[in-house]
């Protein structure tokens, strides 16, 4: 972790050099660019620079306490508490600062809710998540939009994609991503018999224009009509937008608006998304090891959580913890299981960074 802090220092003292070099101040995107990065970075990158300052202050009071000089040897002792005591906060801050991941701090994401295998009851239980989703966003004063929702006869969703704007959003959300199981009896189950169904959920950063450089000779645009359930036309001009990647074949398709500009609009902000995402994950798997015992890895295959309707449970399989109020949760109070999580992170960052003497 303490490489990490230094490798974002030096690469924020790297773009303060840049801010002031007249080559990149002769153009205007490249400006904006570095601009942009280095204010990502300089909250962290200042308050781990205050942290070394202050970890230099130290090893020289105690120096100081090894003088011969009583009097030097005194004011290094009268010193040290208060100075540890600093460098002991300034990691407190940096550890909340750094749980949560490098897109922690950003105040967009998007959230894709899949059903999974189960049928309609899959698709209903997607819908179930989607409504716990929007009010636990109206608790926390995010703002909510549908991009895309691609509904069933029986009022579930086959799919839904959602943006998210506020305060945390990302450093909360990113914990959602994963596989979501239900167990409960159908409202169609005449014999009163469980069912078992699933839902998988994807939650992305969504970067800013200048992160990911997308030109319109990237990707292929195909207009078509858009269609409802059941094959039925939902309007007659060719308003739905269907993007393809064309480097990594990563494709959205987005057919809500009755506009084709509203839907290319929205389908971009997808498509960067995931691309966005993508560009993380071979990050990621070139350091195989980063995050490992971290519960925040997003893995859509791994399944992270349980929702036992009969006995009012939900049991997040990360961290083996349960908790007997699924009705409150589903109902949108999302927040003690994020807490937990966070928790978790924070708690195993805290081991990985190590104490001091």
């Amino acid at each position: 972790m303490r490489e990490k802090l230094e490798e974002r220092l030096s690469r924020f003292e790297e773009l303060e050099a840049k801010l002031v070099d007249p080559e990149v101040l002769g153009h205007p995107q490249q400006l904006a660019q570095v601009a942009r990065e280095h204010g990502s970075l300089s909250r962290l990158a200042l308050k781990y620079r205050n942290f070394k300052k202050v970890v230099d202050e130290i090893t020289g009071v105690n120096e100081m306490a090894q003088s011969t000089d009583p009097d030097e040897r005194e004011m290094a002792e009268a010193e040290l508490p208060g100075l540890k005591q600093q460098r002991e906060d300034i990691w407190e801050e940096l550890l909340d600062m750094t749980v949560g991941g490098d897109d922690a701090n950003r105040d967009r994401c998007v959230m894709e809710i899949r059903a999974g295998i189960g049928g309609d009851e899959a698709a209903l239980f997607a819908r179930n998540l989607y409504e716990m989703y929007k009010k636990h966003a109206e608790r926390r004063k995010w703002k909510c939009e549908v991009l895309h929702a691609s509904p069933t006869e029986l009022g579930g969703f086959k799919e839904v994609t959602l943006a998210f704007k506020g305060n945390g959003v990302y450093r909360e959300l990113q914990y959602e991503s994963g596989g979501h199981r239900v167990q409960r009896v159908p409202q169609t189950e005449a014999k009163g018999r469980i069912h078992t169904s699933a839902a998988t959920v994807a939650v992305l950063p969504e970067p800013e224009d200048v992160e990911i450089n997308l030109r319109p000779e990237d990707y292929r645009k195909d207009i078509y009509h858009a269609s409802g359930p059941g094959g039925q036309h939902v309007n007659k001009t060719a308003s739905a937008v269907r993007l393809t990647h064309l480097e990594t074949g990563v494709t959205v398709a987005m057919q809500d608006e009755t506009s084709q500009h509203k839907n290319l609009a929205k389908a971009l902000r997808v498509l960067k998304s995931r691309l966005y995402e993508q560009k993380k994950q071979e990050e990621h798997d070139r350091r195989a090891d980063e995050r490992k015992t971290l519960v925040g890895s997003g893995d859509r295959s791994q399944r992270i959580r349980t929702y036992n309707f009969p006995e009012n449970r939900l049991t997040d399989h990360r961290i083996n913890a349960t908790l007997y109020k699924l009705d409150q949760i589903i109902a949108g109070d999302v927040q003690p299981i994020t807490d937990m999580l966070i928790d978790h992170d924070r708690e195993e960052l805290r081991n990985s960074m190590g104490g001091f003497d």
